[in-house]
This record gives structure tokens, C-alpha cells and sequence, in this order.
């Protein structure tokens, strides 16, 4: 068994889940297509990146090279998740807008999907929970 991907893969998981306790908690109606959608909170893609480079800093010592190089990719990834994909998802809000104008009353054929990436808090808490993730998992 690798634990290291097992960590990663907890990490993601659990953070889809605890999107699911999240969106409940604030419109008291639970939704598990959350679970296989992206943006939320928490960033799952950042809980997953630091849940890896945590158990790869854990197995293989942080001042290793490989964990250098698992936390550089993971920097990149969160970066991508708060930066690119979100003006990518306020730019699908806006071009909605737009096709709303256009179509004025009509039905537009297909929405953009708006909720693509995440905002820095959302990152950051899933930061936090790949840390902890991994630091229960290596406990345990």
C-alpha cells in the first residue's frame, strides 16, 4: 500500500465530503453532486497537493528534494486554483450575463459553469486540511 497516495486521496476525498457538511450547514439541504463539482470551500485540490507534499515531507524528510518538489508543484496548483480558474469563472459569469441580455426573456441554450475555481480563503483552509489530513493519517 502507498501511503503517500492514500493521503492524497483522503485528503481530496474528505474535502468534497466536508463541502457536502459545508453547503447543508448554510442552505440546509444536502447536495451530493457537490461531490463531483469543482470550487467550494474547501479547495480539494489544494487539501490534496498538501496532503501529498505533507506525507512526502513526513516519509522522506522535509528538507529532501522530492518533498521540495512536491511543494513547489503543489504552490503552482493552489496558485492556478485561486488565480486562472477563478477569472476563468468570473469571465463564464459575465459572458452568462451577457447571452442573458442577448436572449431577453428567451431561454440561451447552455450556462458556462461558473463556479471553476477558488478564492484565497478556499485554498487556504484546504491547505490547512491536507495538512491535518496527513498528520492524522501518519499518526494513526
Amino acid at each position: 500500500m502507498n501511503k503517500v497516495l492514500l493521503t492524497a486521496i483522503v485528503g481530496s476525498l474528505s474535502a468534497q465530503v466536508l463541502k457536502i457538511i459545508i453547503n447543508y450547514i448554510y442552505y440546509k439541504k444536502i447536495d451530493f453532486r457537490i461531490i463531483f463539482s469543482t470550487g467550494g470551500m474547501p479547495s480539494s485540490h489544494a487539501a490534496s497537493v498538501m496532503a501529498l507534499s505533507t506525507a512526502v515531507g513526513i516519509e522522506e524528510g522535509f528538507n529532501s528534494n522530492i518533498f521540495a518538489i512536491c511543494l513547489f508543484f503543489s504552490f503552482i496548483v493552489m496558485y492556478d486554483a485561486a488565480g486562472i480558474r477563478r477569472a476563468a469563472g468570473k469571465q463564464a459569469e459575465i459572458l452568462n450575463k451577457i447571452l442573458d441580455d442577448l436572449y431577453a426573456g428567451r431561454k440561451a441554450d447552455e450556462k458556462l459553469k461558473e463556479l471553476l475555481g477558488h478564492t484565497p480563503v478556499e485554498v487556504f483552509i484546504g491547505a490547512i486540511w491536507g495538512i491535518i489530513i496527513a498528520l492524522i493519517m501518519y499518526a494513526l
